[in-house]
């Protein structure tokens, strides 16, 4: 479980834009206009579960997702923070953090399977990322 056979999953690839690297993870940025939500991703080949870490791996990631989850809420405040790591279509492990408001389309239900994914058009793309990036550095 290192990071010298690390390959993101081709789903995640798809996707998602990358925002920045961490000293663990990616940090991508879900393509869907309806929600900041933001997917970590240990650069840890062969992980499911987070217990599937090392215990200094899974302390850098709990940082890492406060760290994100913290640079998520300034860009784009919100109600609530959704975090969690289900990988049941993705195996590799992966942490969403989703941003959700009251007035979003699948509240107070999961983000996951409602309506179709609305992409960012390039200039508000653009502007989050940037936002993002400076937030996380």
């Amino acid at each position: 479980m290192s990071n010298d056979d690390f390959e993101l999953d081709a789903r995640l690839k798809a996707d998602t834009q990358h925002v920045t690297s961490l000293p663990l993870c990616e940090v991508l940025l879900m393509n869907d206009a309806r929600y900041p939500w933001l997917i970590l991703v240990p650069r840890r080949a062969g992980c499911v579960e987070i217990f599937d870490l090392p215990d200094d791996a899974r302390n850098a990631l709990w940082q890492e997702i406060q760290h994100a989850a913290v640079a998520l809420r300034e860009v784009a405040p919100c109600d609530k923070l959704n975090i969690g790591a289900l990988g049941n279509i993705v195996r590799q492990l992966h942490v969403h953090i989703v941003a959700r408001n009251e007035c979003d389309a699948a509240w107070p239900g999961p983000v996951w399977g409602n309506g179709r994914a609305e992409v960012y058009g390039d200039e508000a793309l653009q502007a989050l990322m940037q936002r993002l990036q400076q937030k996380l550095l």
